[in-house]
């Protein structure tokens, strides 16, 4: 079976589980952590796999086929989307590491997952053979389901000048994990603290964050697939960006479904017969459309390139998170028009609506999706001025 069709398979398989993951999103948000039972469930989908390399049980599969299953994950529960896609997408850059690394992750058990936490908060100095690392790191999504974390960290030398920025894998027996994630959107994805002590890495289990932005990795001398030439920043904010697209399509199926049964008590009418309803959602639906497809259009436009052995243009890169930051806002524009026309009863705990309204304001947050860098790198790049592709 190649690639394509064990992937709608996983799709499939996706689906069949939305109506459970809508039945267990209140208590998601309750254990503050996607349910064990919810994870395991789409592992044996092969969810996890998509993005995985076929040398350890990977389908190496299409990212469109990954995104399109995390935003149907999203559109049921906001947390459990926001978990597999950033869990997903782990298993893209484990196969950027030396084969070492590798085999450490997956040799013995090939459905090991891996959090992470990018933002250089830690610490790491120059040592023979590798690194010490130290430091605490916030907002690493579903590390209680992970044997190893991704942890940025800024490099010094023995002099105590800064020479580089890596990402730092580290087996569980390494970090703690610290319960802090209480919070009023994205409760569900335990989105807890990691912190290493002192501890030393050794440079196979680790990535130049300046070779990673030129799309290099030590890796890919064993997995060749072009999905692995991809451009890391371009997959990992789009990972950032699809549950929130996932969460605006859940609202409105919500919100449509909810007007057709609702009377608008004080006009006296039912609210699928507004005809200033019906231009909204219109007006929502196409923007929501149009965040998914500018997406998915730019990381089609993304592979050509690889596909023809073609450099990845800066101009590319700017205009997926150009295109990456709106789309995020337009989603969110899209709840908010549905939230405010839905009635006081969308207000009510529990109900679906108002859960996507929450978790994908929790989402707007992260830092991929600050939308004035990315739009001021994209506005300088046009205008002429350097912008350095490395980190973006």
């Amino acid at each position: 079976m190649g690639s394509h069709e064990s992937a709608q398979r996983v799709l499939a398989g996706v689906r069949d589980l939305l109506p459970t993951f809508r039945e267990r999103a209140d208590e998601t948000e309750r254990l503050r952590a996607v349910p064990e039972a919810s994870v395991k469930e789409l592992e044996e989908t092969g969810f996890f796999r998509l993005l995985q390399p076929r040398r350890y049980g990977g389908l190496e599969a299409d990212p469109i086929d990954f995104y399109a299953a995390v935003r149907d994950i999203a559109s049921a529960c906001g947390s459990t989307g926001w978990v597999s896609s950033v869990l997903g997408v782990h298993p893209w850059q484990i196969a950027l590491f030396d084969d070492i690394a590798q085999r450490a992750v997956w040799g013995d058990d090939d459905t090991v997952r891996v959090s992470s936490s990018y933002a250089p908060m830690g610490k790491a100095v120059v040592t023979d053979g590798g690194f010490t690392l130290s430091g605490r790191w916030s907002f690493s999504s579903g590390c209680a389901h992970a044997s190893w974390v991704l942890l940025g960290g800024l490099v010094f030398d023995a002099e105590g000048a800064m020479v580089d920025f890596r990402t730092f894998l580290v087996p569980r027996d390494k970090y703690e994990i610290v319960d802090v994630w209480n919070v009023v959107g994205l409760a569900g994805t335990g989105s807890n603290d990691i912190v290493v002590a002192e501890t030393f890495i050794p440079a196979e289990f680790t990535l130049s964050m300046g070779e990673t932005g030129r799309c290099k990795g030590p890796g890919q001398e064993v997995n060749t697939s072009d999905l692995y030439k991809l451009q890391f920043h371009s997959l990992f904010t789009t990972t950032i960006t699809t549950p929130i697209i996932g969460m605006a399509t859940g609202a409105y199926a919500e919100h449509v479904q909810m007007q057709q049964g609702r009377v608008r008590a004080s006009f006296g009418e039912k609210a699928s017969l507004d005809p200033f309803a019906a231009v909204r959602v219109a007006t929502a639906g196409s923007e929501i459309d149009a965040a998914w497809a500018l997406l998915m259009n730019n990381i089609r436009e993304q592979q050509a390139f690889v596909a023809r052995g073609e450099k990845i243009p800066i101009s590319q890169r700017l205009r997926i998170r150009r295109d990456q930051v709106l789309g995020t806002q337009r989603a969110i524009d899209a709840i908010d028009s549905l939230f405010e026309a839905s009635g006081g009863r969308a207000l009510a705990n529990g109900t679906p609506l108002q859960r996507a309204w929450r978790d994908a304001h929790a989402g707007r947050v992260h830092a991929a999706n600050d939308p004035e860098r990315a739009l001021q790198m994209y506005g300088a790049s046009e205008f002429g001025h350097n912008v350095d592709p490395g980190m973006y």
